[in-house]
């Protein structure tokens, strides 16, 4: 089963919070996980973030980083690149479905990508990406 998780899917898998629980029991099932460009930006970021505010040491922040990366060689991402129309359909989703679920770019844009890899389901924990995942057909945990 390929599935497209959004970025804060992944750091809860590698970074402990209240929804890590629940990340690694869905990925011990071992689906194929989406991994574009984008979650590598989002994924620096957001482990720079930890970081920043002190909730990841230094060493713990390359642990985590060493870790996703020994996971990508195991296989457990399943490379992508932004697919060529993502931007268009996250625009054309904005349109659409803001006015009603008050998404944002960055929520559209990971569904967008999702429907453009013909992702079989798409993981998240944030509400409104899950409402739109919803909307346009995604299945969703």
């Amino acid at each position: 089963m390929s599935v497209y998780v959004d970025s804060s899917f992944i750091v809860s898998l590698y970074v402990t919070d209240q929804h890590s629980s629940d990340a690694r029991q869905r990925v011990a099932a071992l689906p194929r996980l989406w991994l574009t460009p984008l979650h590598h930006a989002e994924w620096a970021h957001a482990i720079a973030q930890h970081a920043f505010r002190h909730k990841l040491t230094a060493s713990e922040a390359h642990e985590v980083h060493r870790q996703f990366e020994a996971d990508s060689v195991a296989g457990l991402w399943l490379a992508a690149n932004l697919p060529e129309r993502a931007f268009d359909l996250c625009a054309d989703l904005g349109r659409r479905h803001g006015p009603r679920l008050g998404i944002r770019t960055l929520d559209s844009l990971h569904v967008a990508c999702a429907l453009e890899l013909n992702a079989e389901s798409f993981w998240t924990f944030d509400d409104r990406q899950r409402k739109l995942a919803k909307a346009v057909g995604l299945r969703t945990a």
